[in-house]
């Protein structure tokens, strides 16, 4: 039976904060044991793809008591739990089934008579028939003529993780012959956004893609009718233009603007929603159905490294428990993701979101105030820019901030050049290589100002190359990292109350329907 239980009421919970400052990762990687643990503390991920946390602050004792910690949470009773359709979202009392867009791990899903498995593959057919019929010119504009551009118009999960999705595989696509549709986004309601974005299209060759769950979400409504009045403006046919990612009861469904519309449920969450039709329209369009379904099918084989019990051999359930150790027991504030692909330009702002708006709470699963701090900061920005940013602070601030390195082998395009007797990729690989070295192991020097005292925890994530499938497994990855680290919390990962108060005060305001405070703040900018 499961128990959802406050982490501090757990006997591994006290022992685990008893080991705080145990390790050195400057001692440990400074030793003669160094590639030893290099060596062993490596896990396989899908796809090619390793986890290494040789330069992460733990021990085979942090590591034991890591292990009982997750065997009292009960964390891979929870996943189950999950994966087999139970109300994991207490917030709003939804079952959470992302996992089931891309594969099953356990059993039948049913809700309300349908078999959620076998609507989600309908969904990715119809959409893959969609795409398919657009690339071959079966489905044409007012003119007969091919659509070779694609905007999705959405905001927050709508937008960040599709947007992300495409800019990883943009090279990939194009050195690979996959490349079809040229894509952009539209997500801030600020017209300026729209404007820019509308400006670059050639409208006529344009297929809009709106995302919204409920049909409802006031930018992207904003969004869709600044959209319109450029398409008619132009003198084209909006239904011609339009298509729609929404719920089967949003007022999207039925809409004679749409030539055609595809559905999602409540199930999914905005910010775990790049593996449903909110990712698989643009991507399908953008780079053939085949793309989206490589994209799944890592995602999915990374899903199944999830269910092992042992967590020297689940990769995510690891980096979960040690960041776990590192917010918790060590009281690090914010964690950086510094992939070294620029392909990646825009991975470290949908993590952002997944984990920051998934487990950032103050209150358990009950409603009830907790006494530990949950989610930290997530930041980050691609290598080697990120080295003439922030990294002053990671390397010499007052703050310790652990680290997950992303990095391959081998770039997307094959194309590089030779300087200095090695490649920009070799360049690229050496830096990450010398980071993790200098922030584990520092300098010590006599001028304080050019002292580094190391012992910066990272880990690092690296495979031969950011390739559809290698990115599933990458975005499965976190995703349930992040949900591992709700249930060892006792938090509910999948609501954002968060994000609905200023909805609520945004409406407040446009409707003149104010407060003291918020008429006088209204006053200095609306006029």
């Amino acid at each position: 039976m499961i128990t959802w239980a406050n982490p501090d009421t757990l006997s591994s919970w006290k022992k685990l904060l008893s080991l705080k400052g145990m390790v050195s990762v400057a001692e440990e990687l400074s030793s003669a044991d160094a590639a030893k643990r290099i060596k062993d503390y490596s896990v396989p991920m899908a796809e090619g793809l390793t986890y290494n946390y040789a330069a992460k602050q733990v021990n085979e004792q942090i590591l034991k008591t890591l292990s009982e910690l997750a065997e009292e949470s009960q964390l891979l009773e929870k996943f189950e739990a999950l994966y087999n359709g139970e109300v994991v979202n207490t917030g709003e009392k939804r079952m959470v089934l992302h996992q089931l867009t891309r594969g099953q791990l356990g059993k039948d899903v049913v809700a309300d008579g349908v078999n959620k498995r076998e609507f989600y593959l309908n969904e990715q057919k119809k959409i893959a028939d969609f795409a398919d019929k657009v690339h071959s010119g079966k489905l044409v504009n007012e003119k007969g003529e091919k659509y070779t551009q694609v905007c999705q118009i959405g905001i927050g999960g709508s937008d960040l993780g599709p947007r992300a999705m495409y800019l990883a595989l943009e090279n990939w696509a194009k050195a690979n012959g996959t490349f079809k549709m040229e894509a952009h986004f539209i997500s801030n309601v600020d017209p300026d956004d729209g404007a820019a974005v509308v400006a670059s299209l050639d409208l006529a060759h344009t297929i809009f893609v709106l995302v919204s769950k409920s049909g409802t979400t006031l930018e992207t409504l904003t969004n869709e009718s600044f959209v319109k009045d450029f398409i008619k403006k132009a003198g084209l046919d909006v239904s011609k233009h339009m298509i729609a990612v929404t719920s089967e009861t949003s007022p999207l469904a039925h809409n004679p603007d749409y030539m055609q519309a595809f559905y999602m449920d409540d199930y999914i969450g905005g910010r775990y929603s790049s593996c449903s039709g909110v990712g698989g329209a643009v991507l399908s369009l953008a780079f053939g159905p085949k793309v989206f379904a490589d994209f799944l099918d890592g995602a999915a084989a990374e899903d199944k490294t999830a269910l092992n019990k042992d967590i020297r051999k689940n990769p995510a359930l690891l980096d979960a428990l040690i960041g776990i150790y590192e917010r918790n027991v060590q009281e690090y504030p914010a964690t950086a993701i510094l992939p070294y692909s620029q392909a990646l330009s825009r991975f470290p702002a949908h993590l952002q979101q997944l984990d920051m708006e998934s487990n950032g709470k103050s209150v358990n699963r009950a409603g009830e105030k907790i006494d530990y701090v949950t989610g930290p900061v997530i930041f980050g920005e691609p290598g080697t820019n990120g080295q003439h940013s922030f990294y002053q602070l990671l390397h010499q601030g007052t703050d310790v901030v652990p680290l997950q390195f992303i990095a391959f082998q081998q770039n997307q395009t094959g194309k590089d050049v030779v300087i200095e007797d090695s490649t920009s990729q070799t360049k690229l690989c050496a830096n990450v290589v010398a980071q993790i070295v200098a922030f584990a192991c520092g300098k010590k020097d006599a001028d304080p100002n050019k002292s580094f005292a190391g012992n910066r925890p990272s880990s690092l994530i690296y495979g031969k190359q950011l390739t559809p499938k290698t990115l599933g497994a990458l975005l499965a990855h976190f995703e349930n990292k992040v949900m591992f680290q709700g249930f060892v919390w006792n938090i509910n990962s999948f609501d954002q109350e968060g994000v609905q108060l200023g909805k609520k005060l945004a409406k407040a305001v446009l409707s003149n329907n104010m407060e003291p405070a918020l008429k006088e703040y209204a006053s200095l900018l609306i006029k």
